[in-house]
């Protein structure tokens, strides 16, 4: 039994330089992706403290509950998304309270040689107002 097994190697080395590829490809552009959500909620959290400024005065010389004024809180945390070079969040203000979401959108190095051109990435943050001493540190 006299077999021929000229090529075989040369299949084996294709077949593990796809596999490297493919391992290089989700390092790089795996980091790359987590790089890109924790910007995305580094944005989200700075846009919720910028729409947290927004403070209804009134309420708060009257000595009623502190709240924010919903459209100047969200104006306030669009505006800083639009300077941060985001030009669209979703912005909810409820009370004293603001959460920011941002959609981002990563490309990748690598992973396009096989077809996944870009990662979407969700950021969330989030800010509530607080009046006073609200805990006491030893």
């Amino acid at each position: 039994m006299d077999r021929d097994d000229r090529g075989s190697l040369t299949l084996f080395a294709v077949v593990l330089a796809l596999g490297l590829l493919a391992m290089t490809g989700l390092v790089v552009d795996g980091g790359a992706k987590l790089t890109a959500q924790r910007r995305a909620n580094h944005l989200a959290e700075q846009a919720a403290r910028a729409g947290a400024q927004a403070v209804d005065v009134a309420a708060l010389r009257a000595g009623l509950n502190v709240k924010l004024t919903p459209p100047a809180a969200s104006s306030a945390a669009q505006r800083y998304l639009v300077e941060a070079g985001q030009p669209t969040g979703h912005v909810v203000v409820r009370g004293d309270s603001i959460e920011v979401t941002v959609t981002r959108h990563q490309r990748t190095a690598i992973l396009g040689l096989v077809g996944i051109h870009r990662f979407d990435v969700k950021g969330h943050g989030s800010a509530r107002l607080l009046v006073g001493v609200q805990e006491v540190r030893p």
